[in-house]
């Protein structure tokens, strides 16, 4: 069954209905977001953190080096043009962008493996977060933690301990919709 239409059913919905599920769900749902990339390196994790920031209406992505900026092809690559779609900016250090963050009313967020970092779906995202997200290997910078409100990490309980980053990322976008579409309106 193709097309799902306004008809409804199982089957995929046309583009006009696509974009009118999306729409109806940016106006019943009350949430800010934003993004810090604290040193993200990989121009590909930078890239498909881009896409999922454009899938969830991001309002803006601040960059620390040494992320590439999507003039970067391999940002560009696997953007796939949503790079166009979502305001980005450069930020010197990870602290100078969470005192933006907070300054444009965001609660930051970092996700981050440590000691007192607590479950995400435990953390009160409320209506406007940012979340901090680190190198590939190094994490989130310990002067950018020590600078964000709340630390939080995301549970697995397979073998592997982490997701990578964009992965990550995506995660804890989708958790803060899931949470602000719980609220009571």
């Amino acid at each position: 069954m193709s097309g799902g239409g306004a008809g409804g059913g199982r089957g995929p919905l046309s583009p006009t209905d696509l974009k009118r599920l999306h729409r109806t769900w940016r106006r019943s749902v009350d949430l800010r977001l934003s993004l810090i990339l604290d040193g993200v390196q990989n121009p590909y994790n930078v890239g498909s953190l881009l896409r999922s920031a454009a899938a969830y209406h991001v309002e803006s992505v601040w960059l620390v080096p040494p992320a590439p900026d999507p003039s970067h092809s391999g940002v560009a690559k696997t953007a796939l043009g949503s790079h166009k779609l979502v305001a980005w900016h450069r930020a010197d250090t990870g602290p100078d962008a969470v005192t933006t963050a907070r300054a444009q009313g965001f609660t930051t967020v970092a996700i981050e493996l440590t000691g007192d970092a607590e479950p995400l779906f435990t953390v009160d995202l409320g209506p406007a977060v940012c979340f901090v997200l680190g190198h590939e290997d190094r994490g989130v910078h310990r002067d950018t933690l020590a600078a964000v409100d709340r630390v939080a990490f995301l549970p697995q309980l397979g073998k592997v301990g982490s997701l990578n980053v964009s992965q990550a990322g995506t995660v804890a976008l989708y958790e803060a919709l899931r949470q602000a579409a719980a609220r009571p309106a």
